[in-house]
C-alpha cells in the first residue's frame, strides 16, 4: 500500500526539499489521541515531485487510522510532527470512499465487521456508478508510464504537456519522473479523472452510499427521524421533513459535478487570410 502525502507548514502547503528539509518518518495509530502504541510505522519515502512524498505504508488490517508524520521544514531547524493525517486502509482501490467514511455518515461505530465492510462497499459502488454515468466518464485514472522518453520543454517536467504523450485525456497529471544518464526519462502518468482526489465526488459518493444503505431493509443505520410536534393526547405525531435542495443538511446532487464532466473541444471559426506571400501567416 502507498500514501501520497503534502507536507503543511504556517497553514499552507510546504515543500521542504529546496530548503534543505526532509519528510522522514509516518507512524499510525489506532486511536485518534495517538496515545496507544504504535501500529505501524515506516520510513520509506520517495518525493514523488515537488511538494508530494510517497510512503509505502507496511501491511495492517482494514480500518482506520491516525497518523503522526514527522518531517524537517528546512536545514537546521527542529522536526515537525504533523498530526493531521487519518488513513483509512487500504488505499490504491477502485473506491473514491472508504467504508469508514460511510459507517460515520451511519453513526456505526468503528471498527465496523467483515459483513458491514461488504455491505458498505457495496452501497458505494452503487453511488459511484451514478457518478460515472453523469460524468460519462471513469472515476478512476489509468496509470500511464513511458519509458526512455525526451521532454519538449526540459524547464517544465511536472507539465503533462512537456512529455509525448499519444491521446491525452482532458486530464492527465505528472506522478514521477525517473532520470537516465543519457538524459532520456521514464515518466508516470494519471490519466483521467481522480475521484478519489475530488472532495465533491467523495462527498457526493459517501452521502449516498449511507443514504442508501439507511433505506436499505436490514441495512445499518437509523432513520432518525426528527418530531417536530405531538398531539396533547399522544394520538398523532408530526415530523420534520428532510431538508430539501440548497438547505444545510440535504444530500448533495449530481449537478455538484458539473464542473468535472468532459470537456468538448471545438474547433474556433478563424477568419479568412490571403494566401502566403500577401499575408504573413504561412500555416502548418
Amino acid at each position: 500500500m502507498i500514501f501520497d502525502y503534502e507536507p503543511t507548514y504556517g497553514g499552507a502547503h510546504y515543500d521542504p526539499a529546496p530548503a534543505g528539509g526532509v519528510v522522514s518518518r509516518l507512524d499510525l495509530y489506532e486511536t485518534a489521541d495517538r496515545s496507544g502504541p504504535v501500529i505501524a510505522a515506516t520510513t520509506a519515502v520517495t518525493r514523488l515531485r515537488p511538494g508530494v512524498y510517497r510512503f509505502e505504508l507496511p501491511e495492517v488490517p482494514p480500518g482506520r487510522y491516525w497518523g503522526l508524520v514527522t518531517y524537517t521544514p528546512s536545514d537546521g531547524t527542529q522536526p515537525v510532527k504533523d498530526v493531521g493525517v487519518r488513513l483509512d486502509l487500504p488505499t490504491g482501490t477502485d473506491l473514491v470512499a472508504s467504508p469508514e467514511a460511510v459507517a460515520d455518515a451511519l453513526g456505526v461505530p468503528l471498527p465496523i465487521t467483515a459483513e458491514q465492510r461488504s455491505a458498505l462497499e457495496t452501497a458505494i459502488r452503487n453511488a459511484q456508478a451514478d457518478v460515472v454515468g453523469y460524468l460519462n466518464r471513469p472515476v478512476v485514472p489509468k496509470a500511464i508510464t513511458l519509458r526512455a522518453v525526451t521532454p519538449f520543454f526540459p524547464g517544465s517536467l511536472d507539465e503533462a504537456g512537456s512529455w509525448p504523450l499519444p491521446d491525452q485525456d482532458d486530464i492527465v497529471q505528472v506522478v514521477a519522473y525517473r532520470a537516465h544518464p543519457e538524459g532520456t526519462y521514464d515518466v508516470d502518468f494519471l490519466v483521467g479523472l481522480n475521484g478519489a482526489a475530488e472532495e465533491t465526488i467523495v462527498r457526493y459518493v459517501t452521502a449516498h452510499a449511507a443514504e442508501s444503505e439507511r433505506q436499505r431493509p436490514g441495512g445499518m443505520g437509523n432513520p432518525g427521524r426528527r418530531v417536530s410536534s405531538v398531539s396533547a393526547e399522544g394520538q398523532s405525531i408530526s415530523y420534520e421533513a428532510a431538508p430539501t435542495e440548497g438547505q444545510a443538511g440535504a444530500l448533495p446532487t449530481l449537478a455538484s459535478l458539473n464542473r468535472l464532466r468532459r470537456r468538448l473541444y471545438q474547433p474556433l471559426n478563424r477568419p479568412p487570410r490571403p494566401p502566403w506571400p500577401y499575408s504573413t501567416y504561412r500555416g502548418r
